[in-house]
């Protein structure tokens, strides 16, 4: 009877941990993972940046095929280069809160996620004014509390439920391919114009699986959309 409790618990743990960091999880909390399935929609986003050059090389793909992205920025990136954010949203793209240093959220202290995501915030509105109240915990990490912390500020928690691993050093075409994979429509697809390591990541392949992607998504029907675009269409599913 202990061995079966020991168990037990033992895979509510491990359930637990998983929720913490599955894209799609809801055990914690609501957050945005896409609309109903058959959705003829897609919205690509980026993580990590802005990051120099390869955010601007990202902005002249998703002009060159007019669509537009959803970007979460770290905040001490977007202190070293606010021209970057500036010339995103000037391309008529959305930006939301990627926290100030990419911590993971589920060890971080209730002041340190306050802090994390409110610095990051001021930060986005020195270098823009006015912006999106969209959040992605980094690493998709987060807690009940997190959320909670999230929500007192305003912010919306985002997730994902298709994702390149673009992080992974796959080829242009890998990437690409991951995604085509997956989607089903009504996605919302996890890239990475940075990296939380440093600025000046090379994410030329992420670039290059961008301009393939978007040509041949169209070519089946599929409509580019960013986040608020997305949340304005439908009723978002909790789990997909």
């Amino acid at each position: 009877m202990f061995a079966l409790a020991l168990a037990a618990t033992a895979a509510a743990m491990s359930a637990a941990g998983y929720q913490s960091m599955a894209a799609t999880g809801q055990w914690y909390g609501k957050t945005f993972t896409g609309i109903r399935r058959g959705s003829k929609q897609l919205a690509l986003t980026y993580d990590d940046g802005p990051n120099d050059p390869h955010t601007l090389r990202l902005l002249e793909v998703l002009a060159k095929h007019n669509v537009h992205g959803t970007f979460f920025l770290i905040g001490r990136y977007v202190q070293q280069r606010p021209d970057i954010v500036r010339e995103v949203v000037n391309a008529g793209n959305i930006v939301g809160n990627h926290t100030w240093s990419h911590p993971n959220l589920i060890f971080a202290s209730a002041r340190q996620t306050t802090t994390e995501l409110q610095t990051c915030e001021q930060a986005i509105t020195q270098a823009i004014g006015q912006h999106s109240p969209l959040l992605r915990p980094p690493f998709g990490g987060r807690r009940p509390g997190t959320l909670r912390i999230a929500r007192s500020l305003g912010l919306i928690p985002v997730m994902w439920n298709v994702s390149g691993q673009d992080w992974k050093s796959y080829s242009a075409n890998e990437i690409k391919q991951r995604i085509r994979r997956q989607i089903r429509g009504g996605d919302v697809i996890l890239l990475h114009d940075g990296s939380h390591t440093g600025m000046g990541v090379d994410r030329s392949q992420t670039i290059i699986a961008t301009d393939l992607l978007i040509p041949e998504a169209k070519s089946e029907g599929f409509e580019f959309v960013t986040i608020p675009g997305m949340m304005n269409t439908s009723a978002v599913s909790r789990e997909r």
